[in-house]
C-alpha cells in the first residue's frame, strides 16, 4: 500500500478523541468537489511516493511516529483517497491497533466486503461513510460509473450498529439541491448520525468547473439539516 502522508494531530476528525490522520494513496471515485486531489489523481500514470506538502511515509516510519505518540494520542484516522481499495488495508489497521490506538476508517462504501471484514475482525472502532447524493444522481457526484448495490450494502451494514459510525454529505450548491438532501434523508432513515458539510470551492478541488461556484449559507444548510432530520431521525451540520 502507498501511504500518502500523515497529519500529526487533529482535534476534529475522530469524535471526542485526539488523533493523527493517515492518508492512503489512490481512489476509485473522481468527485468534482474533492479537496484531496493529491491523494486521488496519479501523476504521469502513477501515484507519487509522497503527496505535496507531506513528508514521505512508509509503514515503518508510521510505526515509529505512532510509538512516539503513545500516551499522547488516542486514535488514528485512516482516510484517503479510498482506503478500502487496498488489499492490505487489514494489515495497516492491525498494525495501528496493536500499538494501542483506536481506529477510525473513512470510506466511500464501494467495498462492503472489506468494510465488513475489518469491522468483524475488530480492526475498526468507528466508520465515517460519505454519502455523495441520492442514488439517481450518485454517478454525477462521484464522477464515475459505480455499483450502487455495493453502496447500499455498506449503508445497511453500518445501520445495523455493529460498529460506531456516521454518514456525512458534502453539499455543493451547484450539484445538490434541498430536494436531493430530503431524498437522501429517506434513504438514511434511522441512521445514528448524519452530518451535512458545507462546501466552499477553491482552486484545489478536482474539477475546475466547480471552482468559485456559489455555496450554501450557514442558515440554508441548517434549515436543510432540520428538515432532513425530521425524516432521517438525525441530521446536523458540521464545519460551517
Amino acid at each position: 500500500m502507498k501511504l500518502g502522508g500523515i497529519e500529526p494531530l487533529s482535534l476534529l476528525d475522530y469524535p471526542g478523541r485526539l488523533s493523527a490522520i493517515v492518508f492512503t494513496q489512490g481512489c476509485n471515485f473522481r468527485c468534482p468537489f474533492c479537496y484531496n486531489t493529491m491523494f486521488v489523481l496519479p501523476i504521469n500514470g502513477k501515484m507519487l511516493d509522497k503527496a505535496p506538502g507531506y513528508p514521505e511515509i512508509t509503514l515503518d516510519s508510521l510505526v515509529d511516529f505512532l510509538k512516539s505518540r503513545q500516551g499522547k494520542l488516542e486514535a488514528v484516522v485512516v482516510t484517503g483517497g479510498e482506503p478500502t481499495i487496498h488489499y492490505d488495508l487489514p494489515e495497516l489497521l492491525k498494525t495501528i491497533k496493536d500499538l494501542g490506538f483506536l481506529v477510525k476508517l473513512d470510506t466511500n462504501g464501494t467495498n462492503p466486503e472489506m468494510l465488513r471484514a475489518v469491522v468483524s475482525d475488530g480492526l475498526v472502532d468507528y466508520v465515517a461513510m460519505d454519502i455523495k447524493a441520492p442514488l439517481d444522481k450518485y454517478e454525477v457526484l462521484c464522477g464515475v460509473t459505480t455499483d450502487l448495490e455495493k453502496i447500499q450494502t455498506s449503508v445497511e451494514f453500518l445501520k445495523q450498529g455493529t460498529v460506531d459510525y456516521e454518514f456525512r454529505t458534502t453539499v455543493p450548491k451547484k450539484l445538490l439541491s434541498s430536494a436531493d438532501i430530503l431524498e437522501i434523508a429517506e434513504w438514511l432513515k434511522g441512521a445514528r448520525f448524519w452530518y451535512l458539510q458545507g462546501f466552499v470551492s477553491d482552486a484545489k478541488v478536482l474539477n475546475p468547473k466547480v471552482v468559485g461556484t456559489e455555496h450554501y449559507s450557514k442558515a440554508e444548510l441548517e434549515k436543510m439539516a432540520r428538515l432532513a432530520g425530521e425524516i432521517a431521525g438525525h441530521c446536523q451540520t458540521r464545519g460551517l
